[in-house]
């Protein structure tokens, strides 16, 4: 009695956060009477309740993973839900299996639930080198459904023990995770993401493992609850989703034997620093005199000033060497560069760390995981998280970033793929450490037009652009690979003008600079002229489209766009309306936008200036650059200045 009344609080408990779905693999009437999620409107599905136990058999000493999955079907994009895949590693002694594996498909039709099974003829298995992939499409998928899947997968793989993903692309009621552990077995474990564990309970079972001469070992069991987990969903100013999807994660630390031998499988970063000093592909490859020696012409090592020097052989070796787009850590050669004068991004960037320790620039190696990459892991040293390498460079009390691969990047600037938060500053010396990577100087795109004559019914003026640091870089390419393309592609992109002249001023530091003679016809009613003064744009619609965003807005760095305006009104026009002025902040005084206009010595003088006063803001930021981002956008395309025509 006293069970059923526990199992009847659980289901009353689910049934309050899940609003009327029921958590649990049975499917009810009422879960498919149900059309829609409140809680996210744009949802293409919603996974109810979503299972996992995972334990090693007692028996065989395989690693058995069970899977339940209850999915609720909401539009037409989520039929593919349907759609499953299990991907099946296969190894030199060994594979992965899979087993039990079941479907059901829940329609209701004239009021009753009809079910739809999956059969055997709809698994399928795709064989590769490295994996067998298992696909199974349950039958009969539509909206309204509610689907049901369940599965065990078996291996012997151990060294990364199974991880759980929380999120995923549609919106989840409730995920369960439950481990097992035997003791012999331990793994670093990380839980990836913003979002808290509503439940983490861990307990000891004794002699979960047995062998037969009397060798045993005990378990540590943990269970896992998440509930109400919002959908990750992609969006612009982030990098890639590995780093902010919520799961758990396990590696292998140390492994023991029955017998007691103890293999130490994760190592110190004491370890992984002598392991990349003698690494053939790094270490051996660092501030190696005989392999720079007599590049460099007298004119750049008769430079006595030590920041000239360094600026100097960073042109040099942009000048000379050119990337392959390779960016790992394997083959590299150095040798073979000078050889060649073409190499991967650790072979330029380690001649370049060679070339200025050699005069005498104190410089080190940071190992770095690329946006695009996923985030280094802190917790414990996994070199192969690291795919790219770039210089830390210390002249005259002050640090410089260095990346030497891109030819339009300057001294002190690293790729924006390089943008990643912090990479591995390796000291062969003193012992590595963790480096923040930060870009304190900001990026911009400032634009000053200036329309100085009104005749035959036409503005004429001038636009000069600058392009500042990582705003300048596509420019500057598109423009010295192309200048003709550049240029067709302006005129394209600014429909509301013709451009009459264009002149590109300078290319060579850090910001690219840009003059246009332009001509505006602007649009009248009767005598009147209704004309939006911004004729460019920094953003043709709001970038945050999401109800809820669960991870980091990451602009990579801090940013300032910049539009100002004079139009001179001599004789012949009238100001009859100018709209009002616009002053916001976002909170903490990370962000501003300042709109300001007048009219004043037959002049209208109009300042635009959108802030980001941080690369990088935290999730709960979002809302408010939302809105901000909608200010930004209403100026840009629904102001009017109202003139007449004397």
């Amino acid at each position: 009695m006293i069970y059923r009344f526990l199992i009847v609080a659980l289901l009353v408990t689910f049934l309050g956060f899940s609003q009327d779905y029921n958590v649990a693999m049975e499917v009810l009437k009422s879960d498919l009477e149900l059309t829609s999620y409140s809680k996210d409107s744009t949802a293409n599905a919603l996974v109810i309740y979503d299972y996992g136990n995972s334990f090693v058999d007692d028996k065989t000493f395989w690693l058995r993973v069970q899977n339940e999955q209850k999915i609720k079907i909401l539009r037409t994009d989520g039929i593919d839900r349907g759609q499953f895949e299990v991907k099946l590693y296969k190894g030199k002694t060994s594979q992965e299996k899979i087993e039990n594996i079941k479907g059901t498909t829940y329609n209701l039709e004239n009021g009753e639930i009809r079910k739809t099974h999956l059969t055997k003829a709809a698994i399928f298995e795709e064989e590769n080198e490295k994996y067998t992939l298992v696909r199974f499409v349950l039958p009969n998928v539509k909206v309204g459904s509610v689907i049901t899947v369940s599965y065990e997968t078996q291996s012997r793989f151990m060294s990364k023990y199974h991880p759980w993903y929380f999120q995923g692309e549609d919106p989840v009621l409730y995920s369960e995770y439950n481990t097992s552990i035997p003791a012999n077995y331990e793994y670093h474990i990380k839980l990836v993401g913003g979002i808290p564990l509503d439940t983490h309970d861990i307990s000891l079972k004794k002699q979960c493992l047995v062998l037969g001469n009397g060798a045993s070992a005990d378990c540590s069991i943990s269970k896992y609850i998440m509930k109400n987990i919002p959908a990750y969903k992609p969006e612009d100013y982030t990098t890639t989703s590995l780093n902010y999807t919520s799961r758990v994660e396990y590696e292998m630390s140390v492994f023991k034997t029955f017998d007691g031998r103890t293999d130490k499988i994760t190592k110190t970063w004491e370890d992984a620093d002598h392991e990349l000093k003698t690494d053939s592909d790094f270490g051996r490859q660092i501030s190696k005199k005989s392999l720079v020696k007599d590049i460099l012409p007298d004119s750049i090592s008769s430079i006595s000033d030590q920041l000239k020097k360094a600026k100097a052989i960073y042109k040099y070796v942009l000048n000379n060497y050119k990337w392959n787009g390779k960016s790992e850590r394997y083959d590299v050669s150095i040798k073979t560069l000078t050889k060649d004068k073409v190499g991967s991004a650790f072979e330029i960037n380690l001649l370049l760390e060679n070339l200025l320790s050699n005069e005498g620039i104190k410089v080190f190696p940071i190992l770095m995981s690329t946006r695009n990459n996923g985030l280094a892991t802190k917790v414990y040293p996994v070199l192969s998280d690291f795919n790219y390498v770039i210089l830390k460079a210390l002249i005259d009390d002050k640090s410089y970033y260095l990346d030497a691969t891109d030819p339009y990047l300057s001294f002190g600037e690293l790729p924006f793929k390089a943008l990643n938060q912090y990479g591995r500053l390796i000291d062969f010396e003193e012992g590595s450490y963790w480096e923040d990577i930060n870009v304190n100087n900001f990026s911009g795109r400032i634009h000053r037009v200036e329309l100085s004559s009104f005749e035959d019914d036409q503005f004429d003026g001038t636009i000069k652009s600058i392009f500042q640091g990582y705003h300048s870089h596509k420019s500057k390419r598109q423009f010295n690979e192309n200048p003709n393309d550049y240029l067709e592609n302006k005129i394209h992109d600014y429909t509301n003008i013709t451009i009459e002249d264009h002149e590109v001023l300078d290319t060579d530091t850090s910001t690219f600079n840009e003059t246009m003679d332009i001509s505006i016809q602007p649009e009248f009613i009767g005598n009147k002229i209704y004309f939006n003064p911004f004729i460019i744009k920094f953003f043709d619609k709001n970038p945050f489209q999401l109800q809820e965003r669960t991870y980091p807005i990451d602009f990579g760095y801090k940013d300032i766009y910049n539009y100002s305006m004079i139009i001179k009104l001599n004789d012949n026009l009238q100001v009859i309306d100018i709209p009002e002025s616009v002053n916001y902040a976002l909170p903490n005084k990370s962000g501003s936008l300042l709109f300001n206009i007048e009219s004043k010595n037959n002049e209208i003088l109009l300042y635009f200036l959108v802030k980001f006063n941080q690369a990088i803001y935290p999730p709960d930021y979002y809302p408010y650059l939302k809105s901000f981002m909608d200010k930004v956008v209403e100026l840009q395309n629904n102001t009017i200045i109202t003139l007449e025509k004397q």
